[in-house]
């Protein structure tokens, strides 16, 4: 199978270390199609798998990596602990566990899925990504649905800093005030369900900037990312679709159509408020 070249350019993380701008969101992605469908993405010219122990899929990422004709210095894997293993020895275990499905050395990001702050153990397991961070184990650490007080919380107590907060974004929710402390703190912004789960391209506005640079809806959506300097994960279900999200870096969004797909936000989220755990 020919492979195409990264497309995705590498953005540089806190840490000294650098993750594909675009990669492969592996979420409700069978179990049974995901490696043939992970190995499409990396033949597409994606570096970067995104993935966790909630999709249960974690086994046939790694049988992608390790199946894949490019180096695996060259891919970059993300996975999450997932709510029920909040705590400092429980996630170290998460992780031995999810390592064991993975058949890999180590990771390029590990995140905490969700802060869940109703059980109150997220800085406990942060602690425990500080570990297999320094141990080694993992290249990267993060989190992921956090909002800024869980940040300052975590920042305040241990000293370290996530260097990528994933969280949904899309132009319904852009989440400007967010980007902006993740700015001043030094943390990527990287967007899940990019596209509202595909629900916001149900616009004639989208259609119409999408016609203006011979595109489609879901390209705009992910060049308008781009634009913002998110990282963007967007998931696909066929090889044709994988294709066309990581084809966004030559879409140019003039200021016309970036006030146009302002005026998309409503606040309306796909999922639920990370305080609501």
């Amino acid at each position: 199978m020919p492979q195409h070249p990264p497309l995705a350019p590498l953005v540089p993380l806190a840490d000294g270390n650098a993750i594909p701008q675009v990669g492969y969101g592996m979420y409700k992605v069978p179990a049974a199609d995901a490696t043939r469908l992970a190995l499409a993405a990396i033949d597409a010219g994606y570096r970067h798998l995104d993935t966790a122990a909630l999709y249960g899929n974690e086994a046939e990422a790694g049988a992608a990596v390790r199946a894949a004709p490019v180096a695996r210095d060259e891919l970059f894997v993300t996975s999450k602990v997932w709510n029920d293993d909040h705590g400092y020895d429980e996630a170290l275990r998460a992780f031995d566990v999810a390592m064991e499905r993975f058949g890999l050395e180590r990771l390029d990001l590990y995140l905490i899925h969700w802060p869940v702050p109703s059980r109150d153990r997220y800085v406990d397991t942060w602690r425990a990504l500080i570990r297999l961070r320094d141990e080694g184990r993992v290249s990267s650490i993060g989190v992921s649905n956090f909002h800024v007080h869980h940040l300052e919380r975590i920042v305040g107590e241990t000293g370290v800093t996530p260097v990528v907060n994933q969280v949904e974004l899309h132009p319904w929710l852009p989440q400007a005030e967010l980007r902006a402390a993740h700015e001043r703190m030094g943390i990527r912004t990287e967007a899940w369900s990019p596209l509202a789960r595909g629900r916001v391209l149900a616009t004639p506005l989208l259609d119409a900037i999408a016609a203006k640079h011979g595109r489609s809806p879901a390209q705009v959506v992910l060049a308008w990312h781009v634009h913002l300097g998110n990282i963007v994960i967007p998931k696909a279900s066929s090889p044709e679709r994988i294709r066309e999200n990581v084809d966004v870096f030559d879409v140019k969004l003039d200021a016309d159509d970036l006030a146009a797909l302002a005026t998309l936000e409503s606040g309306e989220r796909t999922g639920r408020d990370p305080d609501d755990d």
